[in-house]
C-alpha cells in the first residue's frame, strides 16, 4: 500500500500520534478488519518511517482497546460493538455537556465571535465536500469551547475519550452535515444567551444523536457486527 499521495498521513518520524491516527482511521473505515494482524515492520515500510513510532502508536492503540499484542504475530485488531459506540457517545455527552455549560458562563464576546467564524468556515467546508478541512474545523470548534470552559482536567478526559470516536466518519454520514450545523448553531445560541443549561443540553444531544447513524454506517462497512435479532419467544 502506497501512502505517498495520502493526505491523511504526513511522514514525520517520531510522531507516534500521526501513526495512531492513521491506523485508527483505517480500523473505523473497515480497511483493517477485526482479527487482522498488523506488523511493525510492514507498517513502518508502508509509512516510510522507523519502527519506533509505529511500535509506540500500536501500544497506545492497545491501551485504547483497539488492538491486542500477540507474541510473534503482531498486533491484532479487536472487534468493536454497537455498545462501544453508544458508551463513547454517552461519556462525551456528559463531559462535553459540562464543558459547554462552563463555557457559557465564561465566554467573551471576542471568543464568541471566533466561534462563529469557525462555524461559518465549517459549513463552507461541508458545502465543498472537503473532508480533511471539515474534520479540522470541527475539532477547532470543540477545542475552543473546551478551552473557554477553563477546566483542564475535564478537557483532558474529553480528549482521551474522543480518540474512540471516528471523527473522520461523521462528515460522510448521510444528513450529518445538516444535523451538525443545527446542533452547533444551538450551542452558539445558548452561548449568546449565556445560558449554561441550554448549552449543556445542546452539546449533550449533539453527541448522542449521532450514535444511530454512526452504528448503521459501521455495520454496513463491516466494522462492527450487526446485532442479532431478539428471539421471538424471549422472556
Amino acid at each position: 500500500m502506497s501512502t505517498s499521495s495520502d493526505p491523511e498521513f504526513a511522514a514525520r518520524p517520531q510522531l507516534s500520534d500521526d501513526v495512531a491516527r492513521y491506523v485508527r482511521r483505517r480500523i473505523f473505515d473497515g480497511t483493517y478488519r477485526a482479527g487482522e494482524y498488523l506488523r511493525l515492520d510492514q507498517l513502518a515500510v508502508e509509512l516510510g518511517i522507523s519502527v519506533t513510532p509505529v511500535r509506540e502508536a500500536l501500544l497506545n492503540l492497545g491501551a485504547e482497546g483497539l488492538l491486542v499484542q500477540q507474541p510473534r504475530r503482531g498486533f491484532m485488531v479487536l472487534e468493536l460493538t454497537a455498545q462501544d459506540m453508544a458508551d463513547v457517545a454517552n461519556v462525551q455527552a456528559f463531559i462535553g455537556g459540562e464543558l459547554a455549560a462552563r463555557a457559557a458562563e465564561n465566554i467573551t464576546d471576542e471568543e464568541l465571535s471566533a466561534l462563529r467564524v469557525i462555524q461559518d468556515e465549517l459549513e463552507d467546508a461541508y458545502g465543498g465536500g472537503d473532508l480533511e478541512r471539515t474534520v479540522r474545523l470541527n475539532h477547532e470548534f470543540h477545542r475552543l469551547i473546551n478551552v473557554v470552559a477553563g477546566s483542564p482536567k475535564l478537557t483532558q478526559f474529553m480528549s482521551g475519550i474522543t480518540r474512540y470516536a471516528p471523527e473522520s466518519v461523521f462528515p460522510t454520514l448521510s444528513g450529518w452535515p445538516k444535523q451538525s450545523t443545527t446542533d452547533h448553531r444551538r450551542v452558539i445560541a445558548a452561548f449568546e444567551r449565556r445560558d449554561p443549561g441550554r448549552a449543556r443540553m445542546a452539546m449533550a444531544e449533539h453527541f448522542t444523536i449521532g450514535v444511530a447513524p454512526l452504528t448503521e454506517h459501521l455495520v454496513e462497512r463491516g466494522v462492527i457486527a450487526a446485532a442479532d435479532p431478539p428471539a421471538e419467544n424471549a422472556i
